[in-house]
């Protein structure tokens, strides 16, 4: 939409507070504990990117293989030591998660599904956690995301993420996790006509929700 694309492209200065290496090691350690006890034990290897997220960059990408069948990505950099980051939408802020039915692999530099999807969920939980700081995103919204000249848009849903009812918590403050699934036109179009929660009762009774692939066909 010509909304992201303006505000994405829109740079302002920011103020940020600085924290000591000490507060970010215990704030890295209780949020890995807070992810693990909603998703499971996090894998041991880390994708880090080249360039830093904070200075412009991709999210590093952190992997959690033992919760569903397949992967999740979480990101752990927009959350300051202080809780603070994106802005708060109506359940308060958050980290993002995402979903593929693939396994952890750990190939390098091969056109695996997983390497794909990977690939994939980094550039647009990138361009999602850059725009959380400037706009409020809600679970059940959808967004669509610019791609290069001729290309078509990156199609998304939000969700809150709590299996269970698991909360996301870091040490002694509540936030969550807002599931970032990828879906086609056609659904994303159908969510926005009938509403987000018609679209995931579809989508889970062919057991796609939460997944981002798309190598499948579209349920509407």
């Amino acid at each position: 939409m010509s909304f992201f694309k303006r505000l994405f492209g829109k740079k302002e200065k920011t103020i940020e507070k600085e924290f000591s290496e000490e507060k970010h090691d215990r704030d890295y350690e209780l949020k890995s504990k807070g992810l693990e006890d909603v998703l499971g034990k996090m894998h041991n290897l880390v994708g880090h990117a080249i360039i830093p997220f904070a200075i412009g960059g991709a999210v590093d990408m952190y992997y959690f293989p033992n919760h569903i069948k397949g992967t999740g990505f979480v990101t752990m950099e927009l959350l300051d030591p202080d809780g603070n980051g994106p802005l708060k939408n109506r359940l308060g802020t958050y980290e993002l998660v995402s979903f593929t039915k693939y396994d952890y692999n750990e190939s390098e530099g091969t056109q695996t599904p997983f390497n794909l999807i990977e690939r994939n969920a980094c550039r647009f939980l990138t361009a999602i956690g850059m725009f959380s700081s400037q706009a409020v995103l809600n679970p059940k919204e959808t967004i669509e995301i610019p791609n290069g000249e001729n290309e078509e848009n990156t199609c998304l849903v939000f969700d809150s993420y709590e299996p269970n009812g698991k909360k996301f918590i870091i040490g002694n403050r509540e936030h969550h996790l807002l599931l970032c699934m990828q879906v086609f036109r056609s659904e994303m179009d159908y969510a926005r006509q009938n509403g987000s929660d018609e679209l995931f009762k579809l989508l889970k009774e062919k057991g796609l929700y939460p997944y981002s692939d798309l190598d499948r066909e579209p349920v509407i």
